[in-house]
C-alpha cells in the first residue's frame, strides 16, 4: 500500500510564499507559483485562504505576531547584547542579496504601506521590532558595554532607521556586500556610545624583575 501523502499544513504554504516571494516580484507572484512551491494546486489554496490577497495578509499576520521572536532568538545565542545586535542587522541585510533581490523587497514594502490591512500588521512588526532593539540596548547597558548616560529607547529608534536607510544607500553605491555595508554603519553609529576596553597591561618576565 502506498504511503499517504503528507498533510500539507499552513506553515507550509506559508514557507513556500517565502520561497516565492524571494523569487518573484509581486507582480510575477501568483497563487500557481505559491501553491507549486507547496507541492498542491492552486484550487487547493483557494479553497483555504480565499484568494492570494487573503494568503499574503495571514503571511503578513504571521511575521507580525513572531517579530519579536527574532531579537529575543538572537540574545540567546549571542555571547553580548551588541553582538546580538550586529547578528539582528545582519539578518536584516539578507534582504539585499543582490539589488534585484532588494528591488523586489521594496516593492512589497510598497503595498504594505499604501494597503490599510498590510500596514496594520506592517506597524505591529516595527512595534516589535524596536522594542526588542530596545530591550537588546537596555542589556548593553546594564553590562557596561554601553557608556553611562546612553538612551536606550533613542539609540533603537537611530538603529531602526539606520537599517532601512544604510540598506538603500548600498543600493545606490554597491559598494562591497550589502552586510559589509550595513555592519560598518552600525559601527559609526555605536562608536560615541561604546565603552572604551583598556588593553591588559603587559606583566614583567620572571627573569627581568628588578632586584
Amino acid at each position: 500500500m502506498s504511503p499517504r501523502p503528507r498533510k500539507v499544513t499552513d506553515d507550509d504554504v506559508f514557507a513556500a510564499a517565502y520561497r516565492a516571494i524571494n523569487r518573484l516580484g509581486p507582480w510575477d507572484l501568483t497563487l500557481a507559483e505559491i501553491a507549486g512551491e507547496a507541492g498542491v494546486t492552486a484550487g487547493a489554496l483557494v479553497q483555504r485562504f480565499g484568494s492570494k490577497r487573503e494568503l499574503l495578509l495571514a503571511l503578513s499576520a504571521g511575521a507580525a505576531a513572531s517579530a519579536g521572536e527574532l531579537i529575543r532568538g538572537l540574545q540567546a545565542t549571542h555571547r553580548s547584547p551588541l553582538a546580538a545586535l550586529r547578528a539582528y542587522v545582519e539578518c536584516m541585510a539578507s534582504l539585499a542579496a543582490s539589488p534585484d533581490a532588494l528591488a523586489r523587497n521594496l516593492a512589497y514594502l510598497q503595498i504594505d504601506l499604501t494597503d490599510p490591512e498590510f500596514r496594520r500588521h506592517l506597524f505591529v512588526q516595527a512595534q516589535a521590532t524596536r522594542a526588542g532593539l530596545h530591550a537588546l540596548l537596555e542589556s548593553g547597558l546594564a553590562r557596561g558595554e554601553l557608556v553611562a548616560g546612553t538612551n536606550p529607547g533613542r539609540l533603537a529608534r537611530t538603529i531602526e532607521a539606520l537599517v532601512g536607510g544604510s540598506m538603500l544607500t548600498w543600493a545606490l553605491y554597491r559598494e562591497g556586500t550589502a552586510v559589509r555595508w550595513m555592519l560598518d554603519d552600525l559601527e559609526a553609529v555605536l562608536a560615541p556610545y561604546l565603552v572604551k576596553r583598556r588593553a591588559p597591561r603587559r606583566g614583567r618576565k620572571a627573569g627581568n624583575r628588578s632586584r
